[in-house]
């Protein structure tokens, strides 16, 4: 679990036929990316990085078929409707109240205040209240209730939100043309990498751990648990800390520093990699969830294809199990009172038999 894999975090049930299939698509994209911003063409490289993410992320959905027969409208819901909100909300903070991150260094008197509350505070909490609408809808319907399921609805969520976001921040670089190599390379670069594979890496990674609290594991999902209003603040914390860091960073060097733009980069990184250990613990309930659902449910021994779960972990139990495949849990140490309903029932059972 304690492995930096980003691709197996993010992508935990890929193809096992062609594994380094998505590896090798972000590594093209990330490419281009880095090339059109070292030649100066901002347009371009600025759609192929807001794009990159979600349209593997989209196409590893469809490959995986993790939804058999609804795909699209389950895409559609955790990524176009986040992504409108995305816009609507990016244009107001950005825009209408008058905070640019194009901006940023600007001020000799250093970093404002006023800008530090928004980007700490407002900007934060509600974009992560913003990512979290669709994948809670998903997640609470009985078809989509898994671990998995809540966490993959949440980094759709978080990689939409990220790509919109982007465009609207970067707008004036998309509609202002090519700018042509020149010394600022080493800032357009490092700018489109961050906002167009790190930043959506870390909305989507954070967005999904609250999902997955939502979810939860066992029958069902648990809902607005303590544990989700946890993870929903870390994802809020981690939010803050990326928006926070970012802006300050970017008063290293001034106006257009590419000394800043990088240490924005190094800053982002340092949080995805503390993401990705995080994501993986929670992914490793999840995926022995699946395994063992998967397992009861095909299981030569259950005719019946219903679930039992453990009383202790909410995993589900393999068919006929005396404990429990995941934490070891004696199965049939229950309580009196149990016992005695199971005696009551089998006692009914064999009344009507007799």
């Amino acid at each position: 679990m304690a492995s930096f894999k980003l691709v197996s975090t993010i992508m935990p049930q890929g193809s096992g036929k062609q594994p380094y299939t998505y590896k090798v698509a972000l590594g093209i994209a990330l490419l281009l990316t880095v090339v059109t911003a070292a030649l100066g063409a901002l347009p371009v490289a600025i759609m192929i990085a807001a794009f990159a993410i979600p349209i593997v992320y989209i196409i590893y959905l469809y490959d995986v078929n993790l939804w058999e027969d609804e795909p699209i409208p389950v895409v559609a819901a955790a990524f176009v409707l986040t992504g409108l909100l995305a816009w609507l909300f990016t244009w107001i903070w950005s825009d209408k109240i008058g905070l640019s991150l194009g901006a940023i260094g600007d001020n000799s008197a250093g970093p404002s205040g006023r800008d530090l509350l928004l980007l700490l505070l407002l900007v934060p909490v509600v974009s992560e209240l913003i990512r979290q609408i669709g994948p809670l809808y998903l997640a609470s319907r009985p078809r989509y209730d898994d671990l998995m399921d809540g966490f993959t609805f949440g980094v759709v969520a978080g990689v939409g939100y990220a790509c919109f976001e982007t465009l609207v921040l970067h707008w004036g670089w998309i509609s202002g043309g090519f700018a042509g190599p020149g010394s600022s390379a080493g800032t357009w670069i490092s700018i489109v990498v961050l906002h167009g594979f790190i930043k959506p890496l870390i909305y989507g990674s954070a967005t999904g751990l609250a999902g997955a609290e939502f979810s939860g594991l066992g029958e069902g999902y648990d809902g607005f648990t303590p544990r989700w209003v946890a993870a929903l603040i870390q994802a809020m914390a981690v939010n803050a800390l990326f928006q926070g860091g970012v802006y300050l960073l970017g008063f290293v060097g001034g106006r257009g520093s590419t000394i800043g733009a990088i240490l924005g980069v190094v800053w982002g990184l340092l949080l995805l990699g503390a993401l990705i250990i995080r994501v993986r613990t929670v992914l490793h309930k999840g995926l022995l969830e699946a395994s063992l659902e998967s397992a009861a449910r095909g299981g030569s021994n259950h005719a019946s294809g219903d679930l039992a779960f453990c009383s202790r972990c909410e995993m589900p139990l393999l068919p006929h199990s005396d404990f429990c495949s995941a934490c070891g849990n004696s199965v049939r140490s229950v309580p009196k009172s149990a016992r005695g309903a199971s005696a009551s029932t089998a006692a009914t059972t064999g009344e009507t038999q007799v």
